[in-house]
């Protein structure tokens, strides 16, 4: 056997990988040797991987670290925007909640007043609360009055008066509460109004 034979056999072993199949993957292993397979081969896994023709030039390269960002990529893409056609049904329900409440702007107002309305009365009735434990206090501060120089106060009065103060911090935080509702509900309703008068004007 010649050596021209020799060197020509040699080549066609080492293409061997290449052309024996329609494709095969090669990679650059983690001890730095190049690895070929008609499927990826186990040391390629989680290596960059290129894929070859049969004439063993480069058709693709997989990237398992670019792969994974787009993978992830696609599932931020999806999460919003099944966030965003949820958020968009449920606008598209509250413009016909609206519609089918009110037949006009006069209509909202005339919601806006009663709400109001209750809602004032619910701070009156919060105020006279007030009123009530502040005259109740009043009382027990006077009862405690009649001790003073005299015999010790009974233990009953002073856990009424503890008890008292706490009432009355609890009814003022009560009634500041309620008066601040005042402006969610004005703000509901201008909202409701915009939303009412953008939607009309569309028909």
């Amino acid at each position: 056997m010649g050596p021209g034979i020799v060197v020509v056999t040699a080549a066609v072993l080492m293409l061997a990988p290449l052309v024996g199949h329609t494709q095969s993957y090669r990679c650059v292993g983690k001890d730095g040797k190049h690895y070929y397979g008609s499927i990826i081969p186990d040391e390629c896994l989680g290596r960059p991987v290129e894929q070859l023709s049969p004439q063993g030039m480069v058709i693709k390269r997989i990237d398992p670290e670019g792969t994974e960002r787009e993978r992830v990529a696609k599932e931020v893409e999806a999460a919003r925007k099944r966030e965003a056609d949820a958020a968009a049904k449920e606008a598209a329900r509250r413009n016909r909640a609206l519609l089918a409440t009110y037949t006009s702007e006069k209509d909202i107002e005339s919601a806006r007043s009663r709400a109001l309305a209750d809602h004032q009365k619910a701070v009156v009735e919060a105020e006279s609360r007030i009123a009530a434990i502040r005259k109740r206090q009043s009382d027990l501060e006077k009862e405690l009055d009649f001790y003073k120089g005299k015999n010790k106060p009974p233990a009953r009065l002073a856990e009424d008066m503890k008890s008292v103060e706490d009432d009355l911090k609890t009814a003022q935080d009560s009634l500041k509460a309620k008066q601040k509702e005042a402006e969610g509900i004005n703000a509901k309703y201008d909202e409701d109004k915009k939303r009412y008068s953008e939607l009309t004007k569309k028909r």
